[in-house]
């Protein structure tokens, strides 16, 4: 049965090895969520599970959300998100039913998603990794972008041109991260590898 939760990034850290190496390790405290919704193919088209995590004041929460959370009597839960699942994993799923660490195994692989660090409007060389413009002989192209298409025809830019923009901020998954250690008074599971984001935001993760 593949399950998904929704935690925090606490930071990164290193372990050791039996063999004194250098293992780098990311913290996460995942948890506790609770089912506030199971999606049917017969009333809804799709097999689902929608689950809650974070308590919230209701006051910066909208009245569809507050109306929805109260048909399971579920408290003011900030974060919601759907994981489909396999219909015959539902029968395992109760609304109000609430998902720990306690389903995780230590040595198992998990996916992990979250937004990554945001650096701004940033230029061509920062954001695609261009090089620059020659530095001496009297050049003034140093940072510029230069030439950004041709003339006449098509007398346009095209979409998409690789040119300065916002940079970061993008949802990303990482794959197959395996779970190193596990504290489940604390809800704390310790990852092998980096996960995008900084400490303190949102994470999202699905085993495999």
């Amino acid at each position: 049965m593949s399950i998904g939760l929704l935690g925090r990034k606490v930071g990164m850290t290193q372990l050791f090895s039996k063999t004194g190496k250098a293992i780098p390790v990311t913290v996460l405290q995942l948890g506790p969520c609770m089912i506030t919704q199971i999606k049917k193919i017969s009333s809804d088209g799709y097999t689902a599970i929608q689950i809650g995590y974070a308590e919230y004041s209701k006051n910066y929460l909208t009245k569809a959300e507050i109306g929805h959370l109260n048909k399971v009597n579920a408290p003011h839960l900030r974060y919601l998100r759907e994981y489909k699942v396999n219909s015959l994993d539902l029968d395992n799923f109760n609304l109000g039913q609430i998902l720990t660490v306690d389903e995780l195994k230590i040595g198992s692989l998990i996916n992990v998603s979250g937004f990554s660090i945001g650096k701004g409007f940033t230029g061509y060389q920062k954001r695609h990794h261009f090089s620059r413009g020659p530095m001496t002989h009297g050049s003034k192209n140093h940072r510029q972008p230069g030439s950004i298409g041709a003339g006449t025809t098509p007398g346009r830019v095209f979409p998409g041109k690789k040119m300065a923009g916002r940079m970061g901020n993008n949802k990303v998954t990482i794959k197959n991260l395996q779970i190193i250690d596990i504290n489940s008074e604390k809800h704390i599971v310790i990852v092998k590898g980096a996960v995008p984001g900084k400490p303190g935001s949102i994470i999202s993760i699905k085993t495999r």
